[in-house]
Formats: structure tokens, sequence, C-alpha cells
């Protein structure tokens, strides 16, 4: 099922166009060969006109031609898209549909379509686990794909600007890391944090606790990018 914009149009994937272009080049071929391919193997009329337009990057193609497009120049839907940052985009990288993707995590795939397509996570620990397996998820990637990101932002929150010993064990019961690492980290969230307001009281003069407060809230804004940043894990 396609995820659809405000307008109606299907989303496209992130389309590498430079790397389509590379790849047809390094095998000899032409966009009439490409487009022969994927009309060949998988019953996609594209012009070779299309293709040109794909590897200037004036048009991208669909999920169904992205697949097609891959097959043609012998490669990993993968590599014929840019990082990815989306359910979706994790999933169209290695070329799976939805309703094999929902098997192999043990999901419905209603359920799942309704994932990717904005819904919330309800799903159990066990298809967490399997999605971050199948799809190699990164750990901030699948926090957030789980729905736990707001909960993990106000337990650092908390940590931050109280006792950062009591969010040790609620902290590790949404991350899997170590108890050794979380107490690192969230020590040194703590003391950053205590360090941004102090520094900003410290400049003198009848501003200083607007300033402070301000500089303590910029901070927590990002909170969430920080830990993951400390933990070793950028955020995607």
């Amino acid at each position: 099922m396609p995820v659809h914009t405000q307008g109606g149009e299907p989303r496209r994937p992130p389309f590498h166009a430079e790397a389509a272009r590379r790849l047809r080049e390094a095998l000899g071929m032409t966009p009439a060969h490409v487009a022969y391919g994927i009309r060949a193997a998988f019953g996609i009329p594209v012009p070779p006109a299309t293709v040109a337009s794909w590897e200037r990057g004036e048009s991208t193609p669909t999920e169904a031609e992205l697949t097609a497009l891959a097959g043609a120049l012998w490669c990993a839907p993968g590599d014929l898209l840019g990082a990815p940052g989306t359910l979706r985009e994790y999933r169209l990288a290695l070329g799976l549909a939805p309703a094999d993707l929902a098997l192999r995590i043990g999901m419905d795939r209603a359920a799942y379509e309704r994932l990717e397509a904005g819904g919330a996570w309800r799903g159990s620990d066990r298809q967490a686990a399997a999605l971050a397996e199948v799809l190699a998820l990164p750990l901030p990637a699948l926090v957030r794909f789980t729905g736990r990101d707001g909960h993990l932002t106000e337990l650092l929150t908390s940590a931050a600007t109280t006792r950062w010993q009591a969010y040790v064990r609620p902290v590790g019961q949404v991350v899997p890391l170590s108890r050794q690492q979380l107490r690192s980290v969230l020590q040194e969230l703590h003391g950053a944090y205590q360090a941004t307001m102090a520094a900003t009281l410290n400049w003198g003069g009848s501003d200083s606790a607007e300033e402070s407060g301000r500089a303590g809230r910029a901070f927590l804004d990002g909170i969430l990018a920080e830990f993951w940043a400390r933990a070793g894990e950028p955020r995607p």
C-alpha cells in the first residue's frame, strides 16, 4: 500500500540519481538497455527517456519501478537510495514487500502497513526485536519507529534536571544499553545541563535568570539527540 501525501500523490522513494547512472555506465548499458530490461523482466513499460530523467534527477521512480531498476542494474534497491530515514525506506533498501516484512516479523500485513503509513506502534517486544533484526535498524531508529521517542525524552529530561541515578533503570527499559553505559551517559547529561544553567546564571545582571531559563530549555529541546550522540548512536 503506497504512502500518500496530502495531495494524494504516492510518495516516491529517496532516489540516488548519480548512483543509478554510475551503475548503468559500469555495466556498459544505455538507458535503452535498462528500459528494455525493466520491461522484459518486470513487465513495466518504461521509456528510455524516463530512465535518463531519473538519472538527471528530474523525476524519481515509483517503488515498483525502483525494484525493477535494481534488477536491471544487477544491484540491491538500497544501492539506488539515499540514507534511509523512514520505516518504508529501510524496507525498500532491502527490496522487501510489505507483506514479506510483515510475515518475517510476525505481524498482520494491514497492521504493518498502518505503521508504515504513520500509525502508532501496536506490536510486541518480540516483534520490535524482529523488526530491528530484519531491517538492521540502528537503535535510535528502532526507538523512533516503535513510538518510544516521547517517553525516552521525558525520562532524559527528568534525569538531567533531578537525580539522574533514579532514571538508569527506567531508561534501560526503553533503550537496551548496558547499565554501566547508561549511568555514564545520564551522569554526563545531568552535568552538562547543570553546567549550562550555572554558566548563564554567573553572567550576572538582571537578565541572567531569564537567559539561564532559555539556555536550559534549549538544552532540553535537544536532549534526545544529545543522548544518542553521547551513547555512540548518532540519531538518523
